[in-house]
């Protein structure tokens, strides 16, 4: 490709004229500007980004780092997050954790030397576990933007995209009970994060609110346990319900799938409400109920608070609660 200075060299003119026109600058004629740009597509020159963005201070690049990318929910936020900054002419880079602390301190660092302007971050659960973000606190100590979505902290300030974690579990919890069901079973892999902890709460406290005893012996933790279908199984077999609210996608597709084989004559008495998605519920037979936390909505959301950061259109600090939605299998 002709570099700026070979394009000025053709039109005989200055590097800063050509640069000038291609910005269309008010102190360059529209004839100067219009062979300039007809000169640059005809030799098909492209700006370097990289001094342009050394000399400008910005990169229009944002640093993404999540915990997994093959988990759907942080994918769809993922595609929500690009979707929305390539409108805004802004590029991403995504790093992924693996739920490491070093892994995202790591990733944190390479991004920070130059390569982007702002972060959008749902933090590892080593991080929140060891409660430990000197890493992160870093991040708006080199003067760079950061959003935090899903998996956020309180000693942490900047913009946050969440949904309201127990209030969601409670309202589905809720739906159950309205619709007859009084026997209701709890099950998480998730009982690590506090985003499990509050769905887990929110189970209890739509229970007490309808006068339903909370009955330990209903919840089931498959939190990092090696034979989870086994205690599924042990657990349907000691116990008799006739709905269940999963604290996430995966436990909940599973407890489907092993209530299909272990009493299959009941199985679709037995309603099923999990963190998920239309396409996703339908993966599993009957139908899964599903709490939409709207993950593409979330990605954009992040997106928009961060862009608006970097643009100086937004100061303070904003807390973004997402809508979600509950849908039952018909």
């Amino acid at each position: 490709m002709i570099t700026l200075k070979e394009l000025a060299k053709q039109l005989n003119v200055s590097v800063s004229t050509v640069s000038k026109a291609l910005h269309d600058a008010k102190d360059i004629g529209p004839d100067t500007k219009k062979r300039i740009k007809e000169a640059a597509e005809l030799y098909n020159y492209k700006p370097n980004r990289t001094a342009l963005a050394l000399k400008a201070n910005k990169t229009q690049t944002i640093g993404v780092i999540i915990p997994d990318v093959l988990n759907q929910f942080f994918a769809k936020v993922l595609h929500g997050i690009e979707e929305y900054a390539t409108t805004h002419n802004y590029d991403t880079i995504v790093c992924v954790s693996h739920d490491q602390m070093g892994k995202e301190a790591k990733s944190v660092d390479l991004l920070t030397q130059g390569r982007v302007d702002g972060f959008i971050i749902s933090l590892a659960l080593e991080t929140l576990l060891n409660q430990e973000f000197s890493h992160i606190e870093s991040i708006q100590k080199n003067k760079k933007k950061l959003v935090l979505f899903d998996r956020t902290t309180e000693k942490v300030n900047c913009d946050k995209v969440i949904i309201n974690d127990e209030k969601s579990i409670f309202d589905a919890t809720k739906v159950l009970i309205d619709s007859g069901n009084r026997k209701i079973a709890f099950v998480s892999n998730i009982e690590d994060l506090g985003i499990g902890q509050m769905r887990k709460e929110g189970y209890r406290n739509a229970l007490k609110a309808n006068n339903i005893e909370v009955n330990n012996q209903l919840e089931v933790d498959l939190t990092n346990k090696e034979n989870p279908h086994e205690i599924i199984i042990n657990f349907l077999k000691a116990n008799k319900i006739d709905a269940v609210i999963s604290a996430d996608n995966t436990s909940g597709l599973m407890f489907q799938s092993i209530v299909n084989k272990e009493m299959p004559k009941v199985s679709s008495k037995i309603t099923i409400i999990g963190f998920s998605d239309e396409k996703t519920a339908q993966l599993s037979y009957p139908p899964m109920g599903y709490i939409d936390q709207n993950a593409m909505k979330i990605g954009e959301k992040s997106a928009e608070l961060l862009i608006n950061k970097l643009e100086s259109k937004t100061k303070t600090d904003i807390r973004f609660e997402m809508p979600f939605n509950i849908n039952i299998r018909s």
